[in-house]
């Protein structure tokens, strides 16, 4: 007994040896597993197969026999050729041809231990090889990928298919010639992977091209497009690829475009109902099927204004918190629903420009006041307004800068800081021009048209216009005028007088 338990030692041992020297030498290459897109290690495609009860023995693999024989260990590699014929020691030879890799190490084993009892046969898997198989037919370009055994069809032809490739019929002819089609769709939707093989050596994939493929929009559970197989028209498009509609499906709103040869002109659209639905409408390839919400024929309301739609990125990636123009956004009516909860959800879409002091709500020619300010920022605060369909929600701009205009030296707008008077703004603008402005007067208006007085601070969006008052500003303007009238008046008096004499003249002559 202890003779033979050193004998098993013995084999361990040198097994652990050859599988070291071997796999450092000849085994470095690592393979691609297209099932993840992941680059597996010789040991990871080993542990794969250990633990794939389904794994069949391929021409390339490298296998492992260790055995004790009387007193004598026994190791050595086993290479699996074309003929798929292995001769196991000097006790048999047998055909691995169509086995999985369990049913052979079953056979090897039982043969080893028939001839060589309490031997402690081992029969490993060492390296699973690598082959080529063709893909060609409705393909980006034929090719010739490298797989191994445990390589399913989709992943061999995944990022190869083109838009008019069929996935509902893909033939696998095998080395022998006989060919079969797959439908991967069905191994994809259903994990059906009798409809997903492993592939063989010398497999040659022909991807046909699709017949009608259709595509599928709106309130459905699963949108896509879909090739559809003969007899499946539109109840099997929403049903069985769409999963059906959604709780806001409208299966009375259902529109189908149908493109004709490219050309626009042709192009005709079907709207369909619950009928069409039942009689599964037939579809045609190409066409786009639509399957609209009851959502769509809610009423709505409006907020417009100084709002954004989505949050925009200046050049530089901040968040942009001013805005040029009004916007108009369009919100689905839910009964009910209040506008302070409304405004604490769609916050984002007020920025620096909305004044939300001065918000109203238009409803029927009535115009009611909003308080944006303290629904956003006031946690406690609480409001019954309630939204109702139609209402425009209207936020007014605030504008952060001040209007200088008049006898200034550089009038124009400028940037509004708080707590400042005008003649700060006048500053800005470069001062009064002393020869139009007496005095320093000023008409300053703000936004809602009130005057203010010299010491009230400036509020955005008013208007600082300095007067042009002065003695020289006005006998400028008025001083040609004058000149010119009184000039016109001389001649018009000259021409008289010179009339008047040439007569006086001629009428002396005569007498």
């Amino acid at each position: 007994m202890k003779k033979f338990f050193l004998s098993i030692l013995i084999i361990f041992v040198i097994s652990n040896v050859l599988f070291s020297q071997e796999g450092d030498e000849d085994f470095e290459s690592l393979g691609s597993d297209f099932e993840t897109g992941a680059v597996l290690s010789l040991e990871n495609r080993v542990q794969l197969v250990m633990s794939n009860p389904d794994y069949m023995v391929t021409a390339g693999d490298i296998y492992n026999l260790s055995f004790v024989a009387g007193s004598s260990p026994v190791s050595y590699s086993i290479a699996i050729d074309s003929s798929y014929k292995i001769r196991v020691a000097n006790l048999a030879i047998i055909d691995a041809s169509g086995k999985t890799y369990l049913e052979l190490k079953r056979q090897v084993e039982d043969i080893v231990i028939k001839n060589y009892p309490m031997s402690g046969v081992q029969f490993v898997l060492f390296s699973p090889t690598n082959f080529k198989v063709l893909v060609k037919g409705e393909v980006k370009q034929t090719v010739e990928r490298e797989v191994w055994a445990l390589s399913r069809l989709s992943s061999v032809v995944s990022g190869l298919l083109t838009s008019y490739s069929s996935n509902r019929r893909v033939t696998v002819t095998s080395i022998d010639g006989i060919s079969k089609d797959y439908d991967l769709f069905k191994a994809t939707r259903y994990g059906d992977l009798r409809e997903n093989p492993y592939l063989r050596p010398g497999d040659v994939i022909t991807v046909n091209r699709a017949e009608r493929k259709i595509s599928l929009s709106g309130s459905v559970e699963r949108p896509g497009r879909y090739e559809l197989l003969e007899n499946e028209n539109l109840k099997d498009l929403i049903e069985m690829y769409g999963q059906g509609i959604t709780l806001q499906g409208d299966i009375d709103r259902i529109e189908i475009l149908r493109i004709k040869n490219g050309d626009s002109n042709l192009d005709r659209r079907y709207y369909l109902g619950k009928d069409d639905f039942n009689k599964n409408f037939v579809l045609e390839d190409k066409d786009t099927v639509s399957v609209y919400s009851v959502k769509d024929l809610l009423p709505v309301f409006f907020v417009e204004g100084a709002i954004v739609e989505k949050v925009n990125l200046d050049s530089d990636g901040t968040v942009s918190t001013s805005l040029d123009s009004s916007n108009k956004i369009s919100y689905r009516f839910e009964s009910g629903k209040k506008y302070s909860y409304f405004v604490r959800q769609y916050r984002h879409i007020f920025v620096n420009n909305s004044d939300l002091d001065n918000a109203y709500i238009i409803r029927n020619n009535e115009v009611i006041s909003i308080d944006l300010n303290k629904m956003l920022y006031d946690n406690s605060y609480e409001s019954d307004l309630v939204i109702e369909p139609y209402d425009i929600l209207r936020i007014p701009f605030k504008q952060f800068f001040v209007s200088v205009a008049g006898a200034v030296k550089n009038p124009g707008r400028y940037p509004y800081i708080p707590d400042r008077t005008y003649d700060y703004y006048v500053g800005l603008a470069g001062g009064f021009i002393k020869t139009e402005n007496a005095y320093g007067a000023v008409s300053i208006i703000d936004i809602s048209g009130k005057k203010l007085s010299k010491t009230e601070y400036i509020t955005p969006e008013s208007t600082i216009t300095a007067k042009s008052n002065s003695f020289t500003y006005y006998f400028g303007i008025y001083a040609p005028i004058i000149t010119t009238i009184l000039s016109a008046i001389s001649t018009t008096i000259s021409v008289i007088l010179l009339s008047s004499l040439s007569l006086y003249s001629l009428s002396t002559a005569r007498v």
